[in-house]
C-alpha cells in the first residue's frame, strides 16, 4: 500500500468496532495495537461482548416473559 492509500484512523469508529462484535466497521482489522492500547482493546471488546450478551439475555426476558 501506498502512502495516503490506507484507511483513516478515527477514535471514536474504532471504539464501536471493538465495542459491537457483531458489526465490522472495518476498523479492528486494518489496526494494530501495541503496549497499553493493546490491552485497552481487549478491555473493549470483552466488554463489548459482556454487553451483547447483557442485551440478548435481557430481550430474551422480555420475550419469554409469562404473566
Amino acid at each position: 500500500m501506498k502512502a495516503g492509500e490506507g484507511p483513516v484512523w478515527s477514535a471514536p469508529i474504532f471504539t464501536l468496532d471493538l465495542l459491537l462484535p457483531i458489526l465490522d466497521l472495518g476498523q479492528e482489522t486494518q489496526w494494530h495495537t501495541e503496549g497499553l492500547s493493546m490491552w485497552i482493546a481487549v478491555v473493549l471488546a470483552f466488554a463489548g461482548w459482556i454487553l451483547a450478551t447483557s442485551v440478548a439475555v435481557g430481550a430474551a426476558a422480555v420475550l419469554l416473559r409469562r404473566n
